[in-house]
């Protein structure tokens, strides 16, 4: 299937072809056609496979097919970085037309976003608090929004939204399409979802299994052993960059100042870090000044970093959706990547689960007791590096390693 068989405005498809990618992704073939249509669509997918680009082309072609004044399209995010990455998006299919945008969440000034809002924009990507803050000040009007999108839906209900979400609703059109989008969907959120889509189309894509392009190992460690595995495993000559997730914002931060002391080039990213600090810290990850960035579930929605090399679970995440979703930030493109994984022995369930994902035995190695050390190759903090860790499992698919276009139709 060809970008063509859409028929989008010729601007679109000029910044399509602009991109280099000809073929839509499968969530882009099934879920395209269905938001044209008008329908409600419930998205699942893993990370990587095109969710944005999903919903941002049919929105950008009702833009272009027919100007309206006053908002028309809402898209809410439950990150800053999220929200900064969809609207990057809205800016380059819409470079070059007089439609205008704006990106609205908290931490920065509220007066210019003011501002912003009030000269007039047919499309808004926002967080929920900040937007509310807007809406309270009479800033901007949503009665007359035709699309309404939640992206990462499973962790805006997840992470207390929810009531914000419902408040924000009550102020939108009720004759809309809604669009719901997310890497996972576990079922005890599944039915808050529902409350706000009208017969939609479910669209699932494998958004519970593993991306075939993620080699996966994982190592029985004691708790307090972590640290040191974490250094070692850095240490390898194949880590060019490493996404850590850890439970906690307090571990997210010591574990990164730990790692700085030891020589390491690492930041953390966390819910408690001011908006310039976390700018600084995500532009630092995706240039190279930082090779390592930790960071928990929530902060980490909406890192797109092209050529990850690896992903650390520090901290067995919750759930096997969870897992899915850390280590689908690399592999991505068709791209190789590694997951690396520390359990304990509380952590037995989730792993089986894993196990029971890839569909073959997963094998757990303990902890080597020493790595071997090479004179001639030298680790991120000056010292020799140890042998490589030993993979369990490679999954199926192109091994290619490189970075993707800069308009990557494939988030």
């Amino acid at each position: 299937m060809s970008f063509s068989v859409f028929q989008f405005h010729p601007h679109i498809t000029a910044a399509i072809q602009a991109s280099g990618y000809t073929r839509p992704t499968p969530i882009q073939q099934q879920a395209i056609p269905v938001v044209l249509s008008g329908r409600d669509v419930l998205g699942l997918a893993q990370t990587g496979t095109g969710k944005t680009a999903a919903f941002v082309l049919p929105i950008i072609q009702r833009c272009l097919e027919q100007r309206k004044p006053g908002v028309r399209s809402l898209i809410i995010a439950p990150t800053r970085e999220l929200a900064e990455q969809i609207h990057a998006y809205v800016l380059t299919l819409t470079a070059g037309t007089r439609l205008r945008s704006a990106v609205i969440y908290g931490g920065v000034s509220k007066t210019l976003q003011t501002r912003k809002l009030r000269e007039g924009v047919e499309v808004i990507v926002a967080c929920p608090g900040r937007l509310l803050d807007h809406l309270q000040d009479k800033a901007v009007d949503l009665r007359h929004i035709e699309m309404l999108v939640l992206d990462e839906a499973d962790h805006m209900f997840d992470k207390g939204f929810l009531p914000d979400i419902r408040r924000i609703v009550r102020q939108v059109a009720t004759q809309r399409q809604t669009l719901v989008f997310s890497a996972t969907m576990p079922r005890e959120v599944r039915h808050l979802v529902e409350e706000i889509l009208t017969d939609p189309v479910a669209v699932q894509i494998d958004h519970q299994r593993p991306v075939e392009t993620v080699r996966h190992s994982i190592y029985q460690v004691e708790q307090g052993g972590k640290s040191t595995l974490l250094q070692e495993v850095l240490q390898q000559p194949e880590v060019r960059n490493a996404l850590v997730f850890t439970r906690t914002k307090h571990k997210a931060r010591s574990l990164a100042a730990a790692l700085e002391k030891a020589g390491f080039r690492a930041t953390a990213l966390q819910g408690n870090m001011s908006q310039t600090r976390r700018q600084q810290a995500l532009e630092g990850f995706k240039s190279g000044t930082y090779t390592i960035m930790v960071a928990t579930d929530i902060a980490a929605r909406g890192i797109d970093v092209s050529g990850l090399s690896h992903v650390i679970n520090f901290d067995m995440p919750d759930t096997i959706e969870a897992y899915t979703h850390r280590t689908g930030r690399t592999g991505r493109a068709r791209c190789a990547g590694d997951a690396c994984t520390f359990a304990t022995g509380d952590d037995q369930q989730l792993v089986r689960q894993i196990q029971k994902a890839f569909g073959t035995e997963v094998s757990v190695t303990a902890r080597p007791s020493r790595l071997h050390q090479s004179t001639d190759q030298v680790g991120k903090s000056g010292k020799p590096s140890p042998a490589p860790v030993k993979t369990a499992v490679r999954g199926k698919g192109n091994s290619r390693r490189g970075r993707a276009a800069s308009f990557d139709f494939g988030l």
